[in-house]
């Protein structure tokens, strides 16, 4: 009996640490860009056709959003002079990581080839 409670207690943390990670690119990343006319899916390929593999795409995407400028950005100038720069994120070091594996996750065209 007391191994069934903790493995449902175990289930139901990861479920919820699974929910809370997924809800931190769905909370602070969507709602910004829903009205962009770029998807995320291409900001995404931008990303992946100018730093190329997944270690340099999150390290570069990371390093823009704490510290976002034109010179860092890989959207062309026309966007830049048309929607400006986003703002610095206010997530922290921890909270952004995982939204950008969530992102990695979802818009990795390996992971859709397998």
């Amino acid at each position: 009996m007391k191994k069934t409670i903790l493995l449902f207690v175990f289930f139901n943390t990861m479920v919820y640490a699974e929910m809370q990670r997924a809800n931190i690119y769905e909370r602070t990343c969507i709602p910004c860009h829903r009205y962009l006319p770029s998807s995320l899916e291409r900001m995404f390929m931008s990303y992946l056709k100018t730093f190329s593999g997944e270690l340099t795409v999150k390290a570069s995407l990371k390093s823009f959003l704490k510290n976002p400028t034109e010179t860092n950005s890989v959207m062309s100038d026309m966007f830049i002079d048309h929607f400006s720069v986003k703002d610095k994120s206010s997530l922290s070091d921890k909270d952004l990581e995982k939204a950008i594996n969530i992102y990695w996750d979802i818009y990795n065209v390996r992971n859709k080839l397998e």
